[in-house]
């Protein structure tokens, strides 16, 4: 989110919360649906045509506004599957005017904030919670009444969606004086029964998104989504291809518990992802302690090296940053310390799905790939943690040395290997 300074309405959200984008202000355009069954009639034709969820709800709330509705606080919460996250929110307020989407992560459960909340019951019980947030007994209860009471709230709603997912919430708030009257909560009622559907379609486009992502890298479960799903679907591009394997794997298979060498490798490949993807490469697939990752060449060659050569040192990095905290942990050297050896190649591949016809893959295949796994087992023989073949290597050249010419298993011509200079 911008900075306080140039943010127009900065918002402030928990640490396991983090902001993702924001649309608005929202006002109240003519032409629009100027009551509730106009709203109705719009979530059974043209509302469906939404993509994101976040113009979708936007485009809800004005109309809202257009018909008379007193709501002036309004949050959508909604469950998903996810490695690291329990699901996203949407948080509307008429002061300022602007949506903000936000993820939650899955920390956010754990926490009193949550525990405190009429989100919590409500996912548990199924029930609609209506409160006054003035009311003592009521801020006792639930401890965010004291900041809406703050902020002029005179009635608050929270109501489930009817789903699959009990967890999908949204909740209404304003700032009249007698706060909603009964026909307003029939109609708001009636209103998010049709839009759950919505939030359902939603929920499980972005369950989709999130698992396809985790497994498949979010590159190529973008393309899979858009209906790149058969065998053979895919495209010719030009790459720089990342070849890494976690050195002396073997050794602490044998002399750790399965348990502990989790947690290495674990903090081995996060290393690794987290730097490719800092620099806009793409991780296809592990393969035990192997990890194979690309960077596409977008606008040239010399570009996606450079970016590939910037996240092997980062990568390098982070991993002593790791081991220098065992070192501490354990106050001892050992077979702990994680080392890495990554081979960057550059070449034309085939980007899409491989495979048996109920089982693909969407991976890189080519003979640049075949060269750049030939060029891995060298790391281990030069000594090196970072190799670079001269495709790579010329686009880097005050950072590189030449390590000599080397004949590889499988490929005729010998190959020129670089490492980093010094």
């Amino acid at each position: 989110m911008a900075s306080e300074t140039s943010d127009p309405s900065p918002r402030s959200y928990p640490q396991s919360v983090t902001f993702v984008r924001r649309a608005g202000p929202i006002a109240v355009a003519v032409g629009i649906a100027d009551n509730f069954a106009g709203i109705e009639n719009w979530l059974l034709e043209e509302a469906s045509a939404e993509r994101q969820m976040i113009d979708l709800l936007v485009k809800l709330i004005r109309q809202m506004k257009a018909a008379g509705s007193s709501v002036d606080r309004l949050t959508l919460h909604i469950g998903t599957l996810h490695p690291q996250l329990v699901g996203f929110a949407w948080v509307w307020n008429a002061d300022d005017g602007f949506c903000d989407e936000v993820r939650v992560a899955d920390a956010a459960v754990d926490s009193d904030a949550y525990r405190l909340n009429p989100l919590q019951r409500i996912v548990e019980t199924g029930e609609t919670i209506r409160r006054r947030p003035s009311e003592p007994s009521t801020q006792v209860e639930f401890p965010i009444m004291i900041e809406l009471a703050a902020a002029g709230m005179t009635d608050y709603l929270a109501i489930p969606l009817s789903g699959l997912d009990t967890r999908n919430v949204v909740t209404v708030a304003t700032n009249a004086a007698p706060g909603f009257t009964e026909a307003e909560i029939e109609s708001l009622t009636r209103l998010f029964k049709l839009f759950a559907l919505h939030v359902q379609r939603h929920s499980e486009l972005k369950i989709s998104e999130n698992a396809l992502g985790a497994y498949l890298g979010y590159g190529a479960a973008a393309k899979v989504l858009e209906g790149a799903i058969k065998r053979g679907a895919g495209d010719s591009i030009r790459a720089v291809i990342w070849v890494s394997d976690l050195r002396n794997f073997t050794k602490m298979s044998d002399v750790l518990p399965p348990a502990d060498v989790l947690v290495l490798l674990n903090a081995y490949f996060e290393a690794m992802v987290s730097a490719v993807a800092a620099h806009g490469g793409e991780i296809l697939k592990f393969i035990g302690d192997g990890m194979l990752a690309v960077f596409p060449v977008t606008v040239g060659v010399a570009e996606a090296s450079r970016a590939a050569v910037s996240a092997a040192r980062d990568a390098i990095a982070r991993l002593e940053v790791f081991n220098r905290a065992i070192r501490v942990a354990s106050g001892a050297e050992g077979c702990h310390v994680l080392r890495a050896g990554i081979v960057l190649h550059e070449g034309a591949v085939f980007f899409g799905n491989v495979g048996a016809p109920d089982r693909l893959d969407f991976t890189v295949i080519g003979a640049a790939v075949n060269e750049a796994c030939r060029v891995e087992a060298l790391t281990k023989t030069i000594g090196r943690d970072l190799l670079m073949t001269e495709a790579v290597a010329r686009h880097v050249p005050r950072d590189v040395e030449h390590l000599g010419e080397h004949q590889l298993r499988g490929i005729s011509a010998r190959m020129s290997i670089y490492g980093l200079a010094g």
